[in-house]
């Protein structure tokens, strides 16, 4: 299972193992209606089997384009939702550039760094379960949020399915644009919070891919 994040595994092997077990008992029992029901659970499982497969997927990725000094990477796959100034009272408590990208089921989930540094600080909140497409989820979801170099901040956010959020690294790791660091299951968002020097190069409304497509760069020095 190169290509599957290794969280989906025990997803995977429950689907399979169901599905066999429904589909033995299914030609052992002799009632129609219990044969219908076995056959019913046989069917569900093969569904979710396949479509942890699909769910947990982790592509190999590489940037669009040769990365310069300053450009940022996108940590998540989705749609853009979130772009302009704001100031954040929160993380970095200062006026930053915020994106926020909203993943569906169907997007990729394991996320990415977006920029090459030292992990200041990691602060994670257990909060409440509201559509992750719905602005008050940045506030108000639980989330898991990465602090960079004193100057980038980046958010997991669980939505209104998602029930665990996974983060690999830890304060003080030094960490590479691009490489892996977690993932959020089943349905999720994604912010990111910049210095106001970022000009970026994407739009709202835009699909992204983590580890791949550009999100702008930054026009001074974050170390």
């Amino acid at each position: 299972m190169k290509y599957i994040a290794k969280e989906g595994v025990p997803f995977i092997i429950g689907g399979f193992v169901f599905s066999i077990v429904f589909f033995v008992l299914y030609f052992y029992v002799k009632f129609t209606i219990v044969k219908y029901i076995f056959f019913s659970l046989f069917a569900l499982s093969v569904l979710f089997f396949f479509f942890c497969i699909y769910f947990f997927r982790d592509p190999e990725r590489k940037p669009d384009s040769v990365l310069k000094e300053g450009e940022i990477v996108s940590p998540a796959d989705g749609k853009i939702i979130f772009l302009q100034r704001v100031f954040d009272e929160r993380f970095l408590k200062e006026e930053v550039f915020k994106i926020s990208i909203f993943m569906s089921l169907f997007n990729v989930h394991v996320n990415r760094i977006p920029f090459g540094g030292i992990v200041e600080k990691i602060i994670y909140n257990k909060g409440r379960f509201f559509s992750a497409n719905l602005d008050k989820a940045s506030s108000e979801n639980e989330f898991n949020a990465i602090i960079l170099n004193k100057k980038i901040a980046f958010v997991q956010i669980a939505g209104l399915i998602a029930r665990r959020i996974v983060c690999k690294i830890k304060e003080g790791d030094a960490v590479i644009s691009g490489e892996r660091f977690g993932l959020i299951k089943f349905g999720s968002r994604l912010d990111i919070y910049l210095p106001v020097s970022f000009t970026p190069y994407v739009e709202i409304g835009g699909k992204v891919f983590s580890g791949k497509t550009l999100l702008g760069k930054i026009n001074d020095s974050v170390e």
